[in-house]
Formats: structure tokens, C-alpha cells, sequence
């Protein structure tokens, strides 16, 4: 049964009259006879009696019309739907994030978003930057924000930060009142690091930045989040080098002070996989790209 036979049907039945049902489809009524002559021999059943003066519905014609209605508005809903998320106005964008981009732009992105395509279920899911990597291989994400020096194999990517590292220092410090400080002032110090296992990266370039300042810090506490490495800070359990973001988090009882310049930097990437299309992930994308040139 072909979706034009019961266009066809519904516009007969409305006009009751084959030469107006073939004018407004546009086509000659020769063929809209053959076709309902066809779908009643499909059906088994007749549709309309028909003679030189008059069109009629049968009782199986109007039984018929009802479903027919409801199957045209479907199909309508189904192709309009489609549309839609072809065209990125509609459908669900997961997106993966760690932490620390909450403070980098990512609340303000996502209100941005969601303004602008409300038709759109955006989803965000706080992994770690291998989790994310996994996740968008394995099309469990569409989007995702990590901290990687460089594009990972097989995704494409926006660069959304470079920043420094800064000290994250407790109040009662006494380094705390400075703005600007030498790495190698805090080598006596314990260190709160961000956790190896959540995050390679960040734990290596830590120590790097330490090591490149002369010492290897004595780590006394690690943990999984950003926030977390603040809190202990915050209870006088240690000191920490941070992304400068993190500055922005307005936790109390500590004290950001800038470090002398260095080549490692903190870099995160807005990354996807370029082999899954996805309109509202481009629309996203989008976004982030004119925020950037901004």
C-alpha cells in the first residue's frame, strides 16, 4: 500500500467527485481512477459507489477514511520531525565535560544553547577526559570537553582554552598576600594534586612545572575533581597548582597567586567524532566557535 494511494483516497473522499480530486493533486483523473481501483483490489473491499451523477462512500470507505486521516497526519508529523533534526532544531545532544569547565564558559554556553534551539534535549555528563574519548568512539556522547594537548586520533576538535597555571594557596598561608610567586617558594610544602587515575595529564604537568622549578613536590592528598583539590586546600591540608579557571570558583579560604611564565599550559578542546553527523552538535559547535571570535 503506497502512502500516494491513500493521499489519494483522502482527496476523493473529501471532494466526492474524481475530476476535483484530480485537480487539486495536480494530476489527470485517469491515473487517480486506476490508483483507487488499485487500492481497492489491495484491500479487498470498496471504497466508494460511483456512477455518471454522484461519489459516495461506502460504509468501508468511511471506516477506512478515519484511519487513513490519522496515518496522513503521522506521516506529515514524521517528515516535519525529520526536518527539524536535519536541520538541528530538534533532538538530543549529550554532551561530555569535566569539571573545570564550569568555569571556562560552559554554564553560559549551554543557556546560550538551549535559547537558541529549545527544541533540542541537551544532556551534559561529567567524565573525565579518557572517559569522554571512550565515550565518543562508542557514539555514547556526541560532543565532548577534555583536556588533551592536541586533538586525539580520529576526532575532530575546538580549541575553547590555553591558559596558565596558577598557585592555589590556603588563607592562612604565608605566601597567601602575594600575587605573584616563584613555584619553588612552596618546595617545603605538601602538595593536593588532581589524581593521576583521573587524569594523567594534568598530574604530569604538575610535576613537570615542579621539576622545572627545581624540586619534586611532596604530594600529600590527590583527588578526582578540581573543586576537591580547593576544599583541601581550603582546610590547610596543602598547596596546589590549578588552571587559572579554577581561580574563578569562589571557593573561600584560599588565594590564587599567578606563577612565573612557563610553556606548560592548560588546554581543553571541545572535540567530536566527525564520522557521526549531527546537526545539533554542529549547531553547538557553532556557538562555541562565534564565542570564540568574539
Amino acid at each position: 500500500m503506497e502512502l500516494r494511494h491513500l493521499r489519494y483516497f483522502a482527496a476523493v473522499a473529501d471532494e466526492l467527485h474524481f475530476g476535483r480530486a484530480a485537480g487539486r493533486l495536480a494530476i489527470s483523473q485517469p491515473p487517480l481512477s486506476l490508483a483507487i481501483r488499485q487500492l481497492e483490489d489491495e484491500l479487498g473491499a470498496k471504497l466508494f459507489e460511483r456512477d455518471s451523477k454522484r461519489v459516495a462512500l461506502t460504509p468501508a470507505g468511511e471506516a477506512f477514511l478515519d484511519d487513513v486521516r490519522h496515518l496522513l497526519a503521522q506521516s506529515g508529523e514524521a517528515a516535519e520531525h525529520a526536518r527539524r533534526v536535519a536541520g538541528g532544531s530538534t533532538g538530543r545532544l549529550r554532551v561530555g565535560f569535566s569539571g573545570s569547565m564550569l568555569y571556562r564558559g560552559l554554564p553560559e554556553a549551554v543557556a546560550a544553547y538551549r535559547s537558541a534551539w529549545p527544541g533540542v534535549v541537551l544532556t551534559l555528563v561529567e567524565l573525565n577526559s579518557a572517559e569522554q574519548i571512550d565515550a565518543l568512539a562508542h557514539d555514547r556522547l556526541e560532543a565532548g570537553f577534555v583536556h588533551v594537548p592536541q586533538v586525539p586520533d580520529g576526532l575532530d576538535g575546538l580549541l575553547v582554552a590555553d591558559e596558565p597555571f596558577v598557585a592555589c594557596l590556603p588563607e592562612g598561608h604565608a605566601l597567601a598576600r602575594s600575587s605573584r610567586l616563584d613555584l619553588r617558594e612552596l618546595a617545603a610544602d605538601p602538595f593536593v594534586l588532581f589524581a593521576r587515575s583521573a587524569s594523567p595529564l594534568y598530574y604530569e604537568q604538575v610535576i613537570a612545572l615542579c621539576i622545572a622549578a627545581g624540586f619534586r613536590p611532596q604530594v600529600q592528598f590527590e583527588a578526582r575533581h578540581w573543586l576537591s583539590v580547593v576544599a583541601l586546600v581550603a582546610e590547610g591540608m596543602g598547596v596546589a597548582v590549578v588552571p587559572a579557571a579554577i581561580g574563578a570558583s569562589g571557593m573561600h579560604g584560599v588565594r590564587f597567586a599567578t606563577l612565573r611564565p612557563s610553556r606548560i599550559q592548560s588546554t581543553s578542546w571541545c572535540v567530536w567524532n566527525p564520522r557521526r553527523r549531527s546537526p545539533a552538535r554542529q549547531a553547538f559547535v557553532e556557538l562555541w566557535r562565534a564565542a570564540k571570535r568574539g
